[in-house]
Parts: C-alpha cells; sequence; structure tokens
C-alpha cells in the first residue's frame, strides 16, 4: 500500500505542485523591499556602528588612557598610547583604530569606564584605500562631535540595561 501512494505522489508531482502553491501564493502578497537610499529601515538603540570617542560637556576628552579596551579588543583592532599630563592625570596621546581587522563585536564599549569609546549608528561609510578605514584620535573625536546629541540619547535609552 505504501508504495502504491509513493507511486501516486510521484506521478501527480505532489511536491512540486505544493512549492508552486507557495510560490503563487507569495507573488500576490506586498513586498518588503526596501529602496535603501530613499528608505532607511529602523534601527535599535545598540546598533554596533561606526566607533567614535566622546568628550565630557567641557570639551576635554573622557577617554583616560586605561587600555582595557586594547585589552579586550578580540581583534587586537586597537592601538593605544598614553603619557601623563602636568595635572598627573593619564590621557591618550595616541588612539588608533584599524576597521579592516574590527569585528564590532562592542567589547571595547562594554569595557570603557568612562564611556570614551562607544559604537555608533553610522554604517554608511567606506574606504578606497586601506588606510581610509585607519581611524585616528581625532577622526574619532571629530565623529563624537558630530553625532553626540544621537550618541547620548542611545546611552540614555541603553542606561536601564547596563
Amino acid at each position: 500500500m505504501e508504495k502504491i501512494s509513493k507511486f501516486i505522489k510521484t506521478f501527480l508531482l505532489l511536491e512540486l505542485l505544493r512549492g508552486m502553491s507557495v510560490t503563487l501564493r507569495n507573488m500576490f502578497s506586498r513586498n518588503i523591499t526596501v529602496h535603501f537610499p530613499e528608505e532607511k529601515t529602523p534601527q535599535s538603540h545598540r546598533f554596533r556602528g561606526l566607533h567614535a570617542q566622546r568628550r565630557y560637556p567641557n570639551g576635554e576628552e573622557r577617554c583616560i588612557g586605561c587600555k582595557l579596551c586594547e585589552a579586550v579588543c578580540p581583534a587586537l583592532a586597537i592601538n593605544i598610547e598614553v603619557a601623563e599630563r602636568e595635572d598627573g592625570t593619564r590621557r591618550t596621546t595616541r588612539y588608533d583604530i584599524d576597521l579592516t581587522k574590527c569585528i564590532f563585536c562592542g567589547f571595547c564599549e562594554e569595557a570603557c569606564p568612562v564611556d570614551a569609546i562607544v559604537e555608533t549608528r553610522i554604517f554608511e561609510y567606506h574606504g578606497e584605500n586601506c588606510g581610509d578605514l585607519y581611524y585616528t584620535k581625532q577622526m574619532l573625536l571629530a565623529v563624537g562631535d558630530k553625532h553626540e546629541v544621537q550618541i547620548a540619547k542611545d546611552r540614555a535609552a541603553d542606561a536601564k540595561y547596563r
């Protein structure tokens, strides 16, 4: 009996008809394609995109040179050099991130005790040469200054989960 039912299913091409029914059902449904440059998909406040360094409201950079982000980075994409200032505090003299190595895991952001390094919602960046994706301290601070309002909103939205 089982062989006969298998023969009938094969002869009538039931699997093919089942597949075609799925195609026909979806052919007349609403499209969900996003036309990217004109339409943007919604992003979470936890989206991990381009890195940025933040400043305090008085204009001083937040990074205290603890090197925790460099130590926790699994891709070894962060390089930091630290020097002591006249007042005895440490600040970074060099803070570089190689985005060709970065895996955007967010560990640097989680390890930072003063929220100096953050990952923004920016994903629309590119580099034509390998060196274009090597971000220096000045470049990271410029990104942070430009998008500080959005970064602060995202940090406030995420505060209850931290």
